[in-house]
C-alpha cells in the first residue's frame, strides 16, 4: 500500500443544473488523456459515493500531489452561468464529510484541503490568498469547514 498523507476535495466544474455521471467523469478524463477517473472517489449529487479509482493507485486529479494523495470529488461546483459556486447538496455534504471522516481514520496524520490551497504562496505570507489561486476548485473553503 502507498503512503498517503494528503486528502484533496475538487469539484467537477460542472454547472448546478446539468447532471455529470461518473460515466461522464471518466470520458472526460480519458479525453485529457489519463487512463479512467483521476479521483478515487466522486459524490453525486444524491450523496451517492461512487469509487472511482483503486486507493491503491495514484490518482491523476493534483499535479506534483498525486503520489501520496486521494482525490475526492463532489459534481457540481459552478453555478447555473459557469461561475465558481459551492454546489453541494445537503446529501452531498453529509456523505463528503462522512468519507474525510473515514479516511483519516483509515490515514492517519493526512491532510485535507482543497485543490486550490495547493496553489503556490506566490507572496510568502504563508497563506493562499484568492489573488493566488491557480483554479477555484472546489468552489468553498475546506478550512471554514474545519479541515
Amino acid at each position: 500500500m502507498r503512503a498517503i498523507n494528503l486528502i484533496v476535495v475538487h469539484c467537477s466544474a460542472t454547472r448546478e443544473d446539468r447532471d455529470f455521471t461518473e460515466q461522464d467523469l471518466d470520458a472526460a478524463h480519458r479525453a485529457r488523456g489519463f487512463q479512467g477517473a483521476g479521483y478515487h472517489f466522486y459524490i453525486r449529487k444524491d450523496g451517492r459515493i461512487v469509487n472511482t479509482r483503486a486507493v491503491e493507485l495514484p490518482g491523476a486529479h493534483a499535479r506534483g500531489h498525486n503520489t501520496a494523495s486521494i482525490g475526492v470529488c463532489y459534481e457540481g461546483g459552478l453555478d447555473a452561468q459557469g461561475r465558481a459556486k459551492d454546489t453541494r447538496t445537503a446529501a452531498q455534504k453529509e456523505s463528503l464529510t462522512a468519507l474525510l471522516h473515514e479516511l483519516q481514520r483509515d490515514y492517519p496524520g493526512s491532510v485535507v484541503c482543497g485543490h486550490r490551497d495547493l496553489s503556490p504562496d506566490l507572496n510568502g505570507n504563508g497563506r493562499i490568498d484568492p489573488h493566488e489561486r491557480l483554479k477555484e476548485c472546489p468552489s468553498y473553503s475546506i478550512k471554514e469547514e474545519g479541515y
